[in-house]
């Protein structure tokens, strides 16, 4: 097993071209046909929600919303806060038709995740994955790298899209070279690969960088056929190729933050490193990547800002999946997260460990040296990321889930509460987490924000999100009581895919049953790294 995880996810994080990927991988278990879920109908009101429309728009209240089948029809306000709702100004049931009553409730889009791998061989079962981000209230989400075989993906792609599975829609973003019967050495290979890649009916690349030549052809070529693309800048190239020659050769997103340090590097050209650096040692190349920030240009200084201006010209997208990295500035944080104890899977709890060959695993002797440095790397990191919302720029939300101990669908609703830390007002962060991400897929027409027209995607909770974004969590949060009782409120009350109303905790509870079992059969108990 450790030999497979190894090729695995090296594939995954560091190939150019791996061909022989998909073979490679330990099969996930196929998504069971869906038995969850109510509708869609001839027509749905949800009535009386505090709407927050991912536009950006504040909320507003109460508010009745119309749907026909999976489209929404009509949005209309209905009343005024603490006054009695005149039933005569409210949309009138049709026969057919049901209600749902959500008086007081927030409604806003469903959530994208725009950067979902689906399980792997840590958590091989899609059941499990599906549903922990259901039951956080996302209904779309962009898998990166196709890491369970592309044909896998769109399978599942077009079983979710007619709803005959529990699961978001699902664009499958193939990793470059993946498939290939042979290395990728020219452009003239590169451009036949990424056309091939669409006849597949890939939605679009993942890269990780590869010589500049081939970079710059399979992204011209690429964004030529109408794909979109995202691209993790590997350490391996990015001393040759950085965010500013993406995004100028036809890059849609950056995720995480390699390769925008680099691109702004003003007394030297090359990455710190240190003179035993090996990038096969995981604790060598993350405690090395968290003192990569300071040594770039200092925050709005020419550099700086000549490096951001161009991005923005360019329209680009940063998805910086701010929570993966969470655990190399607090790893007592993230290895203690309350969910683990019930939503982690065995096998994905033995992955986190620390350990030589699996991706993520580098706690070979991680401590408060390491956390410093990555705090400030986070300061420096956050101001670039807020600066860039500040003046205009598409900023998205993604999770990149499974490792580093982030959990499927906490990590979101964490990433949503790392943007706030980074500057964003409540507000912003919806729109990222919607609308923004809509428009990085090219799916804005469809989905990402309450409007009519679009599909009926929602999320919708008990609790007011902008007041406190921790009652999005599946675990909720802890409210004392006017007669002095600890509760819990939140979590997602209701997710809505394409009409269909799903039951937001019933999903969760079906996780724990799932994660019970596995115990229970497997005898496993968690503990922390280094306890017997």
């Amino acid at each position: 097993m450790k030999r497979l995880l190894l090729i695995v996810i090296v594939c995954l994080a560091f190939c150019e071209g791996p061909s022989s990927f998909a073979q490679e991988r330990e099969k996930v278990m196929d998504a069971p046909d869906a038995k969850e879920g109510q509708g869609p109908y001839p027509q749905l009101i949800i009535r009386g929600v505090m709407l927050i429309d991912g536009t950006g728009a504040p909320p507003i209240g109460p508010t009745d919303i119309v749907v026909r089948q999976n489209k929404i029809v009509e949005i209309k306000t209905v009343g005024y806060p603490g006054v009695s709702i005149n039933p005569e100004r409210r949309p009138k049931l049709i026969s057919g038709g049901i209600e749902l009553n959500c008086e007081g409730m927030y409604l806003m889009p469903g959530f994208i995740d725009m950067h979902g791998h689906i399980g792997g061989s840590q958590a091989p079962n899609a059941e499990y994955v599906f549903k922990l981000w259901m039951g956080h209230g996302i209904t779309t989400i962009r898998d990166p790298s196709a890491g369970n075989g592309l044909q896998w993906v769109l399978d599942h792609k077009q079983r979710s899209a007619a709803n005959k599975i529990t699961a978001p829609r699902i664009l499958a973003y193939t990793a470059f070279g993946m498939g290939s019967t042979e290395p990728i050495n020219t452009p003239e290979q590169a451009v036949a690969w990424v056309i091939a890649n669409k006849n597949k009916g890939a939605d679009g690349i993942k890269f990780f960088g590869a010589p500049p030549e081939i970079m710059d052809a399979a992204l011209r070529k690429n964004k030529e056929l109408g794909l979109r693309s995202a691209c993790h800048h590997a350490q391996m190239d990015v001393a040759r190729w950085n965010v500013v020659k993406s995004a100028k050769a036809g890059l849609t997103t950056m995720e995480h933050w390699y390769g925008l340090p680099e691109a702004m590097f003003t007394d030297r050209t090359i990455q710190d490193f240190r003179l035993d650096y090996n990038y096969q040692n995981e604790q060598h190349r993350f405690e090395g990547a968290g003192n990569l920030w300071k040594q770039t240009a200092a925050p709005y200084t020419e550099k700086w800002n000549s490096v951001m201006d161009e991005l923005l010209a360019l329209d680009f997208t940063i998805d910086p999946t701010f929570n993966i990295y969470e655990a190399s500035r607090d790893l007592h944080r993230a290895r203690r997260a309350e969910w683990h104890e019930e939503y982690t899977l065995p096998s994905l709890w033995k992955f986190y460990q620390p350990s030589k060959v699996s991706h993520g695993s580098y706690w070979h002797f991680w401590g408060t040296e390491e956390e410093v440095n990555w705090r400030e790397n986070y300061r420096l990191w956050m101001t670039f990321v807020n600066e860039y919302k500040n003046r205009g720029g598409r900023v998205t939300t993604g999770s990149d889930s499974g490792f580093i101990f982030q959990l499927y669908g906490f990590a979101y609703i964490r990433e949503l509460e790392l943007l706030r830390e980074a500057g964003f007002h409540p507000l912003e962060i919806i729109r990222s987490a919607t609308l923004y991400g809509a428009q990085a897929l090219g799916k804005e027409k469809e989905i990402g924000s309450v409007e009519v027209g679009k599909l009926a995607d929602f999320v919708i909770v008990e609790e007011n999100p902008l007041q406190n974004l921790q009652v999005l969590y599946g675990t909720g949060a802890i409210k004392l009581t006017d007669d002095n009782k600890v509760v819990r409120v939140g979590g997602v009350k209701y997710t809505v895919k394409d009409g269909i109303i799903y039951d937001a905790k019933k999903m969760l509870a079906d996780v724990r049953r799932i994660v019970a079992e596995e115990k229970a059969k497997t005898g496993f108990v968690l503990k922390q790294p280094g306890i017997e």
